[in-house]
């Protein structure tokens, strides 16, 4: 939905509609993720995709279907790989999109959704998907507080405390409920939509290595720090690409931040009076990838020195040291992407191994 936020707030402010079409759930090799959206307006623009260009024609003519009796719909996809082209799914993946009508009336919350989104404050939309008379209704979940309705006040309340969960981590995905809201049930489907700020990439070491990081971290969409004692080297015109950079002690300005389960901190001092007091924070915080660049030499020196100040073999198993995977890297981009590429798999589940030598899913997790 983020892709369209701006074109279907543009369709809301001037009174108009716009069928919304969502992926809420894929299996298999489907193009795009859950929460990827495309808009049929009322002045017959299509913006945005779900797959692609696969199936974009048949979501416009249902979304046209929705825009005139304004009946939300679930639409599956997909078919087997050797009958793919016949339906235009190529990939032989499978998705499942959820096509509703957004204006003024049926998504009074929308403005308020877009100023969270643009001031990057959380926000989740959790909207029945399945199930009885409630098809469709939102409830808008923000830390605070919540906007809108599903129906009753104990599921509403019941979503707020899950979707809560899901927001903290920027998961998008299903809930499933009975009739009456009751956890661990059937019946009733509802698809959370989380808005979460970036998660944030801490780099400490302010090095070429680390340019080089910074640079591939925004790609990946993090909010990216670089943090040194070194007033000389930590500046901003070495590193232009930051969201910021920082002169003080890593382990005293790490003490000081918010981590979370999708923030990465990255080690590249390889000097052990800067390494050694930031990793002992860094391993005790919940953050989801803690890496450290330095030779193997290097990384058990580093062990040694973290054991003799307390540190458990449970929190050192979390140190991805020598960080990265073994892509043969020499310079300091190609390092970078295996730094980024040990990220991904960190996050995802993948084996590092070779597409070509795997079977299966090529989406970790996803069922076949």
């Amino acid at each position: 939905m983020l892709e369209v936020l701006d074109d279907l707030h543009g369709v809301w402010q001037r009174g108009g509609s716009a069928a919304m079409a969502t992926v809420v759930r894929t299996w298999r090799s489907a193009p795009r993720p859950a929460g990827a959206s495309m808009l049929v307006t009322d002045q017959g623009e299509a913006v945005g995709s779900v797959s692609g260009g696969c199936v974009e024609g048949a979501l416009y003519d249902l979304g046209q279907q929705v825009l005139a009796d304004g009946q939300p719909r679930r639409q599956t996809y997909g078919v087997s790989d050797d009958d793919a082209f016949a339906v235009g799914l190529t990939c032989g993946g499978i998705l499942e999109t959820f096509v509703e009508r957004v204006d003024q009336s049926s998504w009074p919350e929308l403005g308020g959704i877009v100023a969270d989104v643009a001031a990057e404050r959380p926000v989740a939309i959790a909207t029945v998907v399945s199930g009885d008379d409630r098809l469709g209704k939102h409830l808008v979940i923000r830390p605070e507080r919540t906007e809108g309705s599903l129906g009753t006040q104990r599921l509403d309340d019941t979503v707020r405390a899950d979707a809560l969960g899901m927001l903290a981590s920027g998961t998008t995905g299903f809930l499933h409920y009975g009739a009456a809201g009751e956890r661990m049930d059937e019946g009733l489907e509802v698809f959370v939509m989380s808005f979460a700020p970036p998660p944030q990439m801490f780099i400490f070491g302010a090095i070429d290595f680390s340019a080089a990081l910074v640079r591939i971290g925004k790609v990946l969409g993090f909010k990216v720090t670089v943090c040194d004692a070194r007033p000389v080297f930590a500046t901003a015109k070495r590193f232009p690409d930051a969201d910021a950079v920082v002169v003080d002690w890593p382990h005293r300005w790490l003490a000081q931040q918010q981590v979370d389960q999708r923030t990465v901190i990255a080690v590249l001092t390889h000097d052990p009076k800067f390494d050694v007091p930031a990793l002992e924070v860094a391993l005790r915080t919940s953050a989801g990838y803690v890496g450290a660049m330095g030779s193997r030499r290097t990384h058990e020196d580093r062990l040694e020195r973290l054991r003799a100040i307390g540190m458990t073999d449970d929190e050192l198993q979390r140190l991805h040291s020598p960080i990265g995977l073994d892509l043969g890297a020499r310079t300091p981009e190609e390092t970078a992407i295996s730094i980024a590429a040990e990220i991904i798999q960190s996050r995802w589940g993948g084996s590092g191994a070779k597409l070509a030598a795997t079977s299966g899913p090529i989406h970790p997790g996803a069922p076949r």
